[in-house]
This record gives structure tokens, C-alpha cells and sequence, in this order.
């Protein structure tokens, strides 16, 4: 029976990482954001309120 991709990261390989626009900081992917992640600019709620 064929492997099902079940579409999961494995757990060695590097999440992507962008940096803060506010801040400055570099933060990782979240599972959250997957969808989103060309649009993701901010590192947290906080500086995305900081940011307007």
C-alpha cells in the first residue's frame, strides 16, 4: 500500500523564517499562518497594532 501525503512538515526541515517589520526580529512559520504567509509581515499582534 502507497504512503498517503498527508501534506505535514517533517520535523528536520527548517521552517521559513521573516523578519518583523516593526520590531526587527526574525519569527518562524506557524501552522496557523499557512495560508497566509505571502501577507504575514508582523510578528505578533503587538506590533502589528504598533504598525497603524
Amino acid at each position: 500500500m502507497p504512503h498517503k501525503n498527508t501534506g505535514k512538515r517533517k520535523g528536520n526541515d527548517p521552517k521559513p523564517i521573516k523578519i518583523c517589520a516593526v520590531c526587527g526580529k526574525p519569527f518562524e512559520w506557524r501552522k496557523k499562518w499557512a495560508k497566509v504567509w505571502d501577507e504575514v509581515k508582523y510578528c505578533s499582534e503587538r506590533c502589528r497594532r504598533a504598525a497603524h
